[in-house]
């Protein structure tokens, strides 16, 4: 009998899930929308997750998996554990183990047991990982508090930089015809209480989403920077410096692994990944460390034969 394990890596964009058999080989992927219960809501997190989770076990044909390891971020709190472990009740074998998103991003881009992984995708952190554990993190503190580089901050600078000049303040900016263009608002030339009618467009336009959805609009600032866009250039100064600043605080002269670079900004913009995490190995996705993550909590050796077993055969599922 041939014993098979889920592996899940959601996050605030998507949550994607993939069935490994013992040896290695990934069988069976789902995908579906955020999985994060801090920032989607507890229904719709769990909702996602069983989802993507049943895509992969039907893909792989197969009704139950021996256990899970599960990298789910935002879920912190023990009643967001409870509510995922139930909903995958009848779908795992045995009680799931929680782990850190962040070990699923660097597992997917190296099988060493020690490395860093400097992350940008809707969130930001940097961490050392030793022995295969989360040894030291930096930021991953949320769009409120950190999170200085991610998507999110990135579009969030896009949008106050280009709403700046609509109110009178900032410099011109490439970003303006660009967000507007984004949010298919047209100039306005009435004024309504004092402010443009393309301002106050704008403004109930953006405020009418969830405050992630400001991730939404990070490309616009590569975009514009590209064209030479100075505003846009020293955004990107900025969460540069930001994020060589987190990665350099769990930094140690006594872990010289391998860095990986990961998340959705950083996969994207390889320019920029360079600049932050010069000679990282970039992974696309966390999948491939999500099934690494499993195999390891089943007590398996993940060493560079699994390894490569793993990755080539996620890859071929993928490409279809």
């Amino acid at each position: 009998m041939t014993h098979h394990y889920l592996g899940l890596d959601a996050g605030g964009t998507s949550t994607r899930a993939v069935v490994v058999s013992i040896d290695g080989l990934c069988k069976g992927v789902g995908k579906a929308g955020s999985g994060n219960p801090t920032s989607a809501g507890v229904d719709a997190a769990t909702t996602a997750i069983r989802a993507a989770v049943t895509q992969a076990l039907n893909a792989a044909g197969t009704g139950q998996v021996d256990g899970a390891a599960l990298a789910v971020a935002g879920a912190g709190p023990a009643g967001h554990k409870a509510a995922i472990v139930a909903v995958l009740a009848d779908l795992v074998a045995s009680e799931p183990v929680f782990d850190f998103d962040v070990l699923a991003a660097y597992f997917s881009g190296t099988a060493a047991p020690d490395g860093y992984v400097l992350l940008s995708g809707t969130g930001a952190s940097a961490v050392r990982v030793e022995d295969g554990r989360l040894a030291a993190i930096s930021d991953g503190l949320g769009w409120l508090l950190g999170d200085i580089g991610s998507g999110f901050w990135l579009g969030r600078e896009a949008v106050r930089a280009g709403l700046a000049p609509l109110d009178g303040r900032g410099s011109a900016t490439l970003l303006t015809d660009l967000l507007l263009d984004r949010l298919e608002i047209s100039p306005v030339a009435e004024r309504e209480g004092g402010r443009t009618g393309t301002l106050v467009a704008a403004t109930a336009a953006l405020y009418a989403m969830p405050p992630l959805r400001l991730a939404d609009f990070a490309a616009l600032v590569f975009t514009a920077a590209g064209a030479d866009d100075q505003v846009a250039a020293g955004i990107l100064d900025r969460a540069a410096a930001g994020l060589t600043e987190t990665l350099a605080a769990v930094r140690t002269p006594d872990v010289e692994g391998p860095l990986v670079a990961a998340g959705s900004v950083l996969a994207r913009q390889p320019d920029f990944a360079a600049r932050v995490a010069p000679g990282a190995v970039v992974a696309y996705d966390g999948l491939a460390g999500a099934a690494v993550l499993a195999l390891r909590h089943a007590g398996v050796v993940v060493d560079d034969a699994v390894y490569r077993r793993v990755t080539s055969s996620l890859a071929q599922l993928t490409e279809v």
